[in-house]
């Protein structure tokens, strides 16, 4: 995917700055035989931040910029990233109820953006996004999106298994979508405290997460063709919890 040259932060000195400073920083590169003490404190800092180190070789560097890049080299995010309790309280505090997604795999930021943007118009507080795995939210995810975005709370975790225990203590119920479930989407109770989880489109959501989620359902289609956009089963899955609580 294409970055933008002026997301790009290159050289151990800038990398390390911008993480200092708190910066929201996407992602990472660090050339895989990278070494020393400026190195050892951006794997540190990162890991602080919450921040994913991918190790890349030398090359993959090269293309990405002119600049002497010492081996690493940073991308900023478009928007900042939330922590999901705070956003959770924030929530309860303005006496709404919590209705969360759950990308699990979702790379393509063409889809990322269409999901905020429907999310945000059918009253979704936040999108909770691992730190690996999924679409980068740069430029093109937020023109996607039409700038929802910038709107919506984006929760980066570490683990998506730990989210959800969070949202389980937090009284938030969650469920999967999944073509094979037994349970039609209309037969839920959509009402209460939601989060909702929406795999990838190759592989669906990851088994071991499946098996932590309140329930599994499936979206009725009328001749069997099993082949809806993620994107466009989101929004489906998005206006029946605003119909049921709109007319509940």
């Amino acid at each position: 995917m294409f970055q933008s040259k002026k997301n790009i932060i290159a050289g151990r000195n800038p990398v390390t700055e911008a993480l200092k400073a708190g910066q929201t920083i996407d992602k990472v590169l660090m050339f895989k035989n990278a070494s020393g003490e400026a190195i050892n404190e951006i794997r540190q800092l990162a890991k602080d931040n919450n921040v994913p180190v991918q190790y890349v070789p030398n090359e993959k560097l090269n293309s990405l910029t002119n600049v002497q890049h010492q081996g690493v080299v940073a991308f900023k995010s478009a928007i900042r990233y939330q922590d999901l309790q705070q956003v959770i309280d924030w929530v309860n505090e303005k006496g709404e109820v919590p209705l969360f997604l759950i990308l699990d795999g979702v790379t393509d930021v063409r889809n990322i953006g269409a999901i905020a943007r429907t999310a945000l118009c059918c009253g979704a507080q936040a999108i909770i996004i691992p730190d690996k795995g999924v679409g980068a939210l740069n430029e093109d995810a937020v023109k996607t999106s039409a700038g929802a975005l910038e709107l919506i709370q984006i929760c980066r975790v570490n683990s998506l298994m730990k989210a959800v225990d969070e949202l389980h203590l937090n009284g938030i119920k969650v469920f999967a979508s999944e073509m094979t479930a037994k349970k039609r989407l209309f037969d839920l109770e959509l009402k209460e405290p939601a989060a909702i989880v929406m795999g990838g489109e190759e592989k669906g959501v990851f088994p071991a997460l499946m098996r932590i989620c309140d329930e599994q359902f499936h979206i009725p289609m009328s001749n069997g063709f099993e082949s809806l956009n993620v994107s466009v089963a989101t929004g489906m899955i998005l206006y029946e919890v605003m119909k049921q609580r709109i007319t509940g």
